[in-house]
């Protein structure tokens, strides 16, 4: 058993360090905000993430996992040390490293014996190097000898099926320099050691490359299929089959091969343009990515004139919108493709009704610029109530099975616009809509 301090409580913080509990450590998290401590340490989950608050709850109760602010306490009573703060990005779109190098600057202040920092957020590469340096340097200053080790272990979860992630991941990535350090985080995962869970053994800068090069491929695929959908549209193909038939093609795999609105949350949109800057920082061109995140953008409003196209002037329209969040089991809105179409709709002259089954609290303040012209619903079924048109935005299990005969009686249009290409178009044209997919 390992004790373990995991320094930020955010989603990838969180996760991890309940997850690394329930593996038999002792986990302490931290985190700034005394609120989401206070709410923490009474079992209540500040994020939605299904399967979360049992294991927070079951491991509390266990006295495995404990959740505080006292920074001091965690770095003295630990010998593993995530880092889990954000690295939100830049005017520039390069990463912001102000609150890892904070947490450097602690670790080297409280520390009192040999330490492993592990960098568990995504970092620009080089960043091991520069916590290791900060660390060094405050400790010379203490005029203390410890010795230390920085890794790279960078986290590949989803939202929404984090859980599973953590606990079945198809690798684990550990960068570092030091055998010692290696051994050690073989013991923090033995759990997964010993399932035969792929280990990738390298350099802290090859990790921390990893991160980002998976991300980014990730995006592009789902920029590139999306791109094949608008083409699909034009010259009568179905992107579906076409996704299809090429994941059939074990090179290519059907993973993220699902056209939709352009992709979001926290990760991808990041990510991609904290590459594209590390690529322009060494002098390098990576054309690919940044083609990706222009692609992505131009994909979003290329979902507000299909719907512009398809209605003709939506002046004083009421549309309903389901889902907001950037992909189903989470409640997520940063970076959502609805954060762009909404905006829109609404210019045009649109009112617009929404319900998403997690997004109303986050959705509230993203969307304080046009509230006038949005309102929560309490269900799909309100949302729909007297619309001119349906927008299917994000695919929560809820919207997969809606009641078309009730829709048909209660809306005023028979606009569907199925952004996730969740329904049959001859079924739905056979209720009457008039169906719009995204290739197809």
């Amino acid at each position: 058993m390992s004790r373990i301090a995991v320094v930020g409580s955010g989603y990838v913080g969180l996760v991890s360090g309940a997850i690394l509990s329930d593996f038999g450590h002792q986990v302490m998290c931290v985190d700034v905000d005394q609120n989401k401590i206070d709410l923490l340490n009474d079992g209540i989950i500040p994020i939605f993430e299904p399967g979360l608050d049992r294991i927070v709850q079951s491991n509390i109760e266990y006295e495995r996992l404990s959740f505080s602010t006292d920074i001091e306490m965690a770095i003295k009573e630990s010998d593993v040390i995530f880092i889990a703060v954000g690295t939100p990005s830049k005017d520039d779109g390069s990463a912001d490293l102000k609150y890892v190098l904070e947490v450097a600057k602690s670790i080297a202040t409280y520390m009192n014996g040999y330490k492993i920092i592990v960098d568990k957020c995504t970092v620009p590469i080089g960043t091991g190097k520069k916590v290791k340096f900060i660390i060094q340097s405050i400790l010379d200053e203490r005029n203390v000898n410890y010795t230390f080790d920085v890794v790279s272990n960078p986290e590949f979860l989803r939202e929404g099926s984090a859980v599973q992630d953590f606990t079945h991941p198809d690798r684990v990535v550990i960068g570092t320099e030091s055998d010692k350090a290696l051994n050690i985080m073989k013991e923090v995962y033995q759990v997964l050691y010993i399932n035969e869970t792929p280990f990738v053994e390298t350099s802290i800068e090859t990790a921390e490359m990893i991160k980002y090069a998976s991300n980014a491929f990730l995006a592009m695929k789902i920029a590139y299929i999306n791109e094949i959908a608008n083409l699909c549209e034009k010259v009568g193909a179905n992107v579906k089959q076409v996704a299809k038939a090429m994941g059939k093609d074990g090179r290519i795999s059907p993973k993220f091969l699902h056209p939709g609105p352009g992709y979001g949350g926290s990760c991808f949109p990041k990510d991609t343009k904290a590459l594209a800057e590390i690529a322009k920082e060494y002098g390098e061109t990576i054309s690919l990515i940044e083609t990706t995140i222009a692609a992505n953008e131009r994909h979003k409003h290329k979902m507000v004139d299909k719907i512009i196209n398809s209605m003709g002037s939506i002046e004083g329209k009421i549309i309903s919108v389901l889902g907001i969040t950037f992909k189903p089991n989470t409640d997520d809105v940063r970076d959502a493709p609805s954060l762009v179409i909404l905006p829109e709709l609404v210019k045009l002259g649109a009112k617009i009704k929404v319900f998403d089954p997690e997004g109303e609290k986050e959705g509230s303040k993203r969307f304080t610029d046009i509230s006038d012209s949005l309102t929560f619903c309490k269900d799909e079924y309100e949302a729909i109530s007297k619309s001119d048109a349906i927008v299917l935005m994000t695919e929560w299990n809820q919207f997969r099975n809606l009641d078309m005969d009730r829709i048909v009686s209660i809306t005023e249009g028979r606009y569907f616009f199925d952004l996730r290409n969740i329904y049959n178009r001859n079924v739905m044209e056979e209720k009457g809509f008039c169906y719009y997919g995204v290739g197809i």
